[in-house]
């Protein structure tokens, strides 16, 4: 029996996405091990994230609900047509198959923005920058700002005050605000444009009184532009009689992806393969970024544990030459069966 998803989140079959999202940030509040330290919290929270990341998807959540966690992850046995590894190997239903990532808090950071909303949700410190709020924008255009008191996915917030007579503070900048912005490895290796909207604190011409306003950031993303690059806008934090406003700093991160890796400009993908398949060859198809999968003739050849396979130019653009793309590089997860019959093992000890 696999996981029940929705148990997990405490929600039923039939909860919207907006319920999916609220019930998830409840639940990984709740449990995040910085702040819930009793037995068993981080296997929840990470039972917590698995369950969004799947419930959140449609895909995933279509396949779970028809086929349950076993049927998501391709535990349904083989068949022609079904094999993620190859032809009757391994796989979900239509070929369809996903494992979680691995890292409940790489979900964490990318529902709320950041890896420790804790500071702003939980406690009263002052932190640099000003109050400045972020969303990134959907799709279709839509929004939504939550007051500062307000607990809310995918924000990054900050507070702070001065100390000292006006004159001290005069023409003091704060320090730069800086925000994760989390990217799909697909978006990379194509680039793409993300709309941040903030909302700041403005002076009005008085220059005494302020007023909160919002503005909408454009970042356009290269191709192949590398985790940890910075994008700044200038003096866009919050205004002040007595201040420069804060540079506004984005720090690409990458979004964990169900198939691959990223090792500079090349990705990593993990091949599963039947025992049977290593020692008498197949062909496997491996997917690609662009969607589309190439054939790998492995007939002629046993597979080893240590065995891998670069598909040249399958890789993510080079950020200097986005002509060129590093490569696609494919090593293989062999699937031991869990038991042999006593024939099968005098076959197999008299051959090998």
């Amino acid at each position: 029996m696999g996981k029940d998803f929705y148990q997990v989140l405490g929600i039923g079959r039939n909860a919207s996405e907006d319920e999916i999202k609220k019930a998830y940030r409840k639940m990984a509040l709740k449990y995040h091990p910085d702040k819930n330290k009793s037995a068993g919290a981080e296997e929840k929270f990470k039972d917590v994230a698995e369950a969004y990341e799947v419930l959140s998807d449609k895909k995933k959540k279509e396949v779970y609900d028809r086929y349950g966690e076993e049927g998501l992850k391709g535990n349904m046995g083989g068949g022609p047509g079904m094999g993620g590894g190859g032809p009757g190997g391994p796989g979900g239903p239509g070929g369809y198959t996903y494992t979680f990532h691995g890292d409940p808090r790489a979900t964490f950071a990318q529902f709320f923005g950041g890896n420790n909303p804790f500071e702003t949700f939980f406690t009263s410190g002052m932190g640099p920058g000003g109050g400045v709020i972020f969303d990134e924008e959907m799709d279709d255009g839509q929004s939504q700002f939550y007051s500062m008191g307000q607990q809310r996915p995918n924000a990054f917030r900050s507070q702070s005050f001065n100390t000292g007579s006006p004159k001290q503070r005069q023409k003091q900048q704060d320090p730069a605000v800086e925000h994760d912005l989390y990217v799909a490895l697909d978006d990379i290796a194509r680039g793409c444009t993300k709309k941040m909207k903030i909302s700041r604190k403005v002076m009005n011409p008085d220059g005494v009184t302020s007023r909160r306003e919002d503005k909408v950031l454009t970042i356009n993303v290269k191709p192949g532009w590398k985790a940890g690059t910075k994008i700044t806008f200038q003096r866009e934090g919050d205004q002040g009689p007595s201040k420069i406003p804060a540079d506004i700093v984005f720090i690409i991160r990458d979004k964990p992806h169900p198939l691959f890796k990223r090792d500079e400009s090349n990705i990593r993908y993990t091949c599963p393969v039947r025992l049977r398949d290593a020692l008498c060859g197949t062909v496997v198809q491996i997917p690609t970024l662009a969607g589309e999968k190439v054939p790998l003739d492995l007939s002629r050849e046993v597979i080893k544990p240590n065995t891998t396979r670069r598909l040249q130019g399958r890789g993510l653009p080079l950020p200097k030459e986005p002509n060129r793309r590093g490569d696609l590089i494919v090593t293989f997860d062999i699937k031991f069966p869990d038991s042999l019959s006593g024939s099968a093992k005098e076959i197999l000890s008299s051959i090998l």
